[in-house]
């Protein structure tokens, strides 16, 4: 009897599916939220607008680097050039100046022998009473070669004249040719600056479009729920390594020598930073003035970052009294430790604010959320070729980071880059 309970209800179960199925697919497929899906469908289309967009951007821009490479090729060829003609007018005008020179000499040799053929004529009346015949001829012949050597000398002159005016006539050529060389240079140079224009136009423009498709892809991921939040440093760690390739173990040794893996993100308001700052930079004198403007730069920063996320205030690093750090300030935000500028560049919505979102989901970036503070960190230290736990990787990295190399940031960051399973078990 119960066999037969059984096998009767498995066929009513079997007839269930089979009559209702498809009503219960539709049902389920029923469920998903219209407007949502609607919403997906549209921010999936404008990326792919974007998307577009910024590979057309890309190709011109690619284009334009090109171009500009190759006029910059030209340019320099021209410059050669410039240079070539330039040298050989300054040798063309030494060779005239020598010519001039030759001239000169030959001149006042010239007036010597005419001097000499002068005194000669004027002696030979008494010369013809005083001497005898033999001393006649001599005199005579030395009147005759004091002629053949003016005539020589005279024509040599002409024969330098007629080299200085080839000379003369080779100069001016070269002189147009280097005012064609300029004018060419001076054309190259406009297509440069028109090429840059071009150039800074078009990655403004992809930048731009780079933003906004990593505020859509943001959307996205908090329209279909794929944002993502850690609770806690370790889940923090794993998701931004898996999102940038950076090894746990150098995030884990970066973020240790920051932060104390998120344990002091800040002690001091930004007035206090502030007032240590700039009491420090005056003592030094105004050398420091351009410090102490990125100083109230930062801090304009800061104070937008914080309005737009909704906080009242903010803890940040302090400043170290200068007494013992030299020259400096505090006002790093977060476990990563970013400054203001750094973190969103010079509006807030630039810098590391696009590519954060585009891997974590969150419309607008927190320095002070664990994920966004690992993911930005991970970013940069990828942007520096911290893909690898080697020494060399790490070196090149916290000196990116630091801004400096610092001996004991660098094996800080080794030891737990080679040993953090073992420090977290």
């Amino acid at each position: 009897m119960k066999r037969k309970i059984l096998s009767f209800l498995l066929i009513a179960v079997f007839l269930a599916v089979d009559v209702f199925g498809l009503g219960i697919f539709k049902v389920t497929a029923q469920t998903t939220d219209p407007a949502a899906e609607a919403k997906k469908d549209k921010i999936e289309n404008k990326i792919d607008d974007l998307k577009d967009k910024a590979e057309d951007v890309q190709k011109d821009l690619n284009v334009s680097q090109t171009l500009l490479t190759q006029k910059q090729i030209e340019a320099n060829k021209t410059q050669n050039l410039l240079q070539q003609t330039q040298g050989e007018i300054g040798r063309k005008e030494a060779e005239v100046e020598n010519l001039n020179k030759n001239i000169e000499l030959d001149r006042k040799i010239l007036e010597s022998y005419i001097r000499e053929l002068y005194m000669e004529d004027q002696s030979l009346p008494f010369l013809r009473v005083i001497v005898n015949d033999q001393d006649a001829r001599d005199i005579y012949g030395n009147f005759d070669n004091l002629l053949s050597s003016k005539q020589k000398l005279i024509e040599k002159i002409k024969e330098i004249k007629n080299s200085k005016e080839e000379v003369v006539k080779t100069k001016e050529v070269l002189a147009e040719k280097k005012d064609e060389h300029a004018e060419l240079l001076a054309k190259q140079k406009n297509q440069q600056v028109a090429l840059k224009e071009d150039i800074w136009e078009s990655m403004a423009t992809l930048e731009e479009l780079q933003k906004k498709l990593a505020e859509l892809q943001s959307d996205l991921l908090a329209v279909t729920g794929k944002s993502y939040n850690a609770k806690d440093i370790k889940e923090a760690v794993e998701f931004a390594s898996g999102k940038t390739g950076v090894p746990k173990g150098v995030l884990y040794g970066f973020l240790t020598q920051e932060s104390g893996r998120g344990k002091n993100v800040g002690q001091c308001s930004y007035a206090d930073v502030k007032k240590v700052s700039i009491a420090g930079y005056k003592k030094y004198g105004k050398r420091y003035q351009k410090s102490i403007d990125t100083l109230y730069y930062r801090e304009k920063l800061f104070n937008n970052i914080i309005d737009d996320l909704g906080y009242k205030s903010k803890k940040v690093s302090c400043t170290i009294p200068f007494s013992s750090a030299g020259p400096n300030q505090g006002g790093a935000m977060g476990a990563a430790q970013f400054m203001s500028d750094t973190w969103g560049g010079s509006d807030g919505r630039h810098g590391y604010v696009p590519q954060i979102s585009s891997m974590t989901g969150h419309s607008k970036p927190d320095p002070w959320d664990i994920t966004d503070a690992v993911v930005a960190m991970a970013i940069k230290i990828r942007s520096a070729g911290g893909t690898s736990d080697s020494n060399s990787a790490i070196k090149k990295a916290v000196i990116n980071y630091y801004g400096a190399y610092s001996e004991n940031y660098y094996k800080t960051v080794v030891y737990w880059a080679k040993n953090y399973k073992t420090l977290l078990s």
